[in-house]
């Protein structure tokens, strides 16, 4: 299964399941304003097994901001619910695409990861059946 989905969950098609532009939607619901987001939401593809998918929102830090000094830790509760990332959405958008190889059974985002001072990560796992 794992070959499988590194050919569906390319770049581009990660791309397509999560634009470059709403992490600038997500800075402007929150804020008012897109400048005044610490970093860049990506959604990237990190493994499959045959009970689960692994996916990760990225959180790259923008230039001349401090992503350390931002509350990253309470993330997965804002992103879990929140309209502009609409999590429910990806993973409905990621079933279209395994359509006939799984079913998606629902969806959980891990506590936030800090891999360096400039990317923190949140877990997104997808359980099969």
């Amino acid at each position: 299964m794992t070959a499988a989905m590194n050919e569906i969950f390319t770049p581009e098609t990660m791309e397509r399941l999560f634009p470059e532009e709403r992490s600038d939607q997500f800075f402007d619901a929150l804020f008012g304003d897109a400048g005044e987001g610490a970093y860049d939401i990506q959604l990237a593809y990190h493994s499959a097994a045959e009970d689960e998918l692994r996916f990760e929102f990225q959180l790259t830090q923008r230039p001349g901001k401090c992503l350390a000094c931002n509350l990253t830790y309470g993330l997965p509760r804002v992103f879990a619910r929140h309209p502009v990332i609409n999590v429910d959405g990806v993973v409905k958008m990621i079933q279209k695409e395994i359509d006939s190889q799984a079913r998606c059974a629902g969806w959980r985002l891990g506590s936030t990861r800090e891999v360096s001072r400039e990317l923190h990560v949140i877990p997104l796992i997808i359980p099969l059946s």
